[in-house]
């Protein structure tokens, strides 16, 4: 088998073009309300894999409560839609639905026992990141936010 096996297809996906800012070496400061006098340290890259076709991002934070994890963005053009499926250390495998704009990405989760939503805001330096959780079907909650600074 060659390297070359389905080469054609590893061109740009047009439909994450809105990615583009994203892409790079990042550094990541911030927070989570169940660490209140904590900052948290990390890092995150995004990049481009099989020519483009996806977006994939792979991270981490400096402290042993949070797992490096792994994510890849792709579209369905039929449904006009987009999907992040996340990885990390734990084993944990997760599929969230996104909406990307101009300067704001959002993903999220609905499940009967942990759901997530995080925004992503785009701005001229920087990204930010906010996150909010549900346990058990109660009450919305803050979640991890971090604040991105390109390297």
């Amino acid at each position: 088998m060659t390297n070359d096996v389905g080469a054609k297809a590893q061109i740009p996906n047009p439909a994450l073009k809105l990615l583009e800012p994203l892409i790079g070496e990042w550094q990541t400061t911030g927070t989570h309300p169940y660490f209140p006098d904590t900052k948290l340290q990390g890092r995150a890259l995004f990049e481009w894999i099989e020519g483009g076709a996806f977006l994939r991002v792979r991270s981490q934070i400096d402290h042993p409560e949070f797992p490096d994890g792994v994510a890849i963005f792709g579209s369905d053009d039929e449904a006009k839609a987009y999907y992040q499926i996340y990885f990390d250390e734990r084993g944990i495998s997760r599929k969230y639905d996104v909406t990307i704009t101009a300067n704001q990405i959002k993903w999220w989760r609905d499940d009967d026992h942990f759901s997530q939503r995080f925004t992503l805001d785009i701005r001229e330096d920087k990204l930010v990141s906010s996150g909010e959780m549900s346990q058990d079907g109660g009450k919305w909650e803050q979640d991890l936010s971090l604040t991105y600074t390109r390297q």
